[in-house]
C-alpha cells in the first residue's frame, strides 16, 4: 500500500479476506465448530478433574489430622491404664487405712478412661470418615481424566480426519466425543 491512495493486494491477502467473508463449507466447517465445542466441553472436563484431586488431597489431609489426634488420646488413654495400674498396685500393698485413698483414684482413671475411649473412637470414625470422602473424590477425579482423555483423542482424530478426509475417522471423532461426554456426565453424577 502507497502512500498516495493505492492498494496492492497481495496473494496471501487475497486468500484472508476471501476466508474472512465465507464461512467453511461442507463438513471440514462443520468439524472444526465439533472440536471447538469438544475442547472447551474438556478444558471444563480437565478443571472438574483437577478441583476432585485437590479436595481428596483435602480429604486425605483432614483424615490424617484425626488419626493423629485419635492417637494422642489412645497414649493419653494408655498413660491412665498405666496409674490406674499403679494405683491398684498401691491398693494391694497398703495397709486398710490407705487403700480407700488408691481405690478411689483406681475409680477416677476408670472414669477419665472411659472419656478418653469415647473421644478417641469419635476421632477415628472422623478420620474414616474423611478417608471415605477421598476416596469418593479420587474415584470422580478418574472419572473427569477417562472423560478428558476421551476428548483429546476425539479432537486428534478430528485432525487427521481433516487432513486425510476418511469419513470413518469422523464417525469416529463423534463417537469419542459422545463416550467422553457421557464418562463426563457419569462424573458429575458420582457413577
Amino acid at each position: 500500500m502507497s502512500g498516495h491512495g493505492f492498494h496492492v493486494h497481495g496473494p496471501h491477502d487475497h486468500e484472508l479476506e476471501h476466508a474472512a467473508q465465507h464461512k467453511p463449507d461442507g463438513i471440514a466447517g462443520k468439524l472444526a465448530v465439533a472440536t471447538a465445542i469438544l475442547a472447551t466441553i474438556g478444558a471444563l472436563f480437565s478443571y472438574q478433574g483437577g478441583a476432585t484431586q485437590a479436595n481428596a488431597g483435602l480429604f486425605k489431609n483432614d483424615a490424617a489430622i484425626k488419626k493423629t489426634e485419635a492417637s494422642n488420646q489412645w497414649n493419653f488413654y494408655q498413660s491412665k491404664s498405666s496409674k490406674q495400674n499403679l494405683a491398684e498396685l498401691g491398693a494391694n500393698l497398703v495397709n486398710d487405712e490407705r487403700k480407700a485413698k488408691f481405690e478411689a483414684e483406681v475409680d477416677r482413671y476408670k472414669r477419665e478412661k472411659t472419656d478418653i475411649k469415647e473421644k478417641a473412637e469419635a476421632l477415628e470414625r472422623e478420620s474414616k470418615d474423611f478417608d471415605e470422602k477421598s476416596a469418593q473424590q479420587m474415584h470422580q477425579h478418574h472419572r473427569w481424566a477417562q472423560a478428558t482423555t476421551l476428548l483429546q483423542i476425539s479432537i486428534a482424530m478430528a485432525a487427521i480426519a481433516l487432513l486425510t478426509k476418511r469419513r470413518w475417522l469422523i464417525y469416529g471423532t463423534l463417537a469419542l466425543g459422545a463416550a467422553g461426554i457421557a464418562v463426563g456426565v457419569m462424573a458429575y453424577m458420582h457413577l
